[in-house]
């Protein structure tokens, strides 16, 4: 403690605003990251699996309507089911010229199964100049979970949701899972 009060009191005030700076950064880091889904164990994986960087929104926040959303699975996954009014993007094909005609000021939502396909995605729309992506946090298995509907690619309403596999099939809850 002798050595704190040999430190000249400006000094002092500069390592004490140092700190409040840091302090308040992290703090709004973990603000941002406090979208969460409705399933305890689905969220504890989540938030080891997504990145805090990536900006997400929660289910509940897209369906009001105020985004464009797109989905980031495979065709034929989108096809099985989707958020009613999605746009197809893809994933390991995606390329931005299906988003070619969308406003880079658009506010738009990506998804997948869970979100970590979404996330990729949503950081390649970023870094090509869109300015409001954001994440879904739980993907199209929290949408579903928390009991809302999808449609198949007739926009037909459907139950059926593709699980991606039967490992990640675990967190759909709700629906009835295809894997084919």
């Amino acid at each position: 403690m002798k050595f704190w009060r040999r430190i000249p009191m400006r000094y002092k005030m500069i390592i004490g605003l140092a700190l409040l700076v840091g302090i308040l950064f992290l703090w709004g880091r973990n603000l941002q990251a406090q979208v969460h889904v409705s399933d305890k164990k689905y969220d504890i994986m989540l938030s080891t699996l997504l990145s805090p960087g990536v900006p997400a929104v929660s289910v509940d926040s897209i369906e009001h309507g105020k985004y464009l959303l797109l989905d980031a699975r495979e065709k034929r996954e989108f096809e099985v089911s989707h958020i009613e009014n999605a746009m197809w993007v893809g994933y390991d094909d995606f390329d931005l010229k299906r988003v070619a005609g969308i406003s880079k000021e658009e506010y738009l939502a990506v998804y997948c199964s869970v979100g970590y396909r979404s996330e990729r995605i949503t950081e390649k729309l970023r870094e090509a100049g869109y300015l409001h992506v954001y994440n879904v946090y739980g993907g199209i298995f929290e949408w579903v979970n928390t009991g809302h509907p999808v449609v198949t690619d007739l926009d037909t309403p459907t139950e059926e949701v593709h699980a991606y596999s039967s490992s990640w099939g675990v967190w759909l809850k709700q629906g009835r899972k295809v894997y084919e």
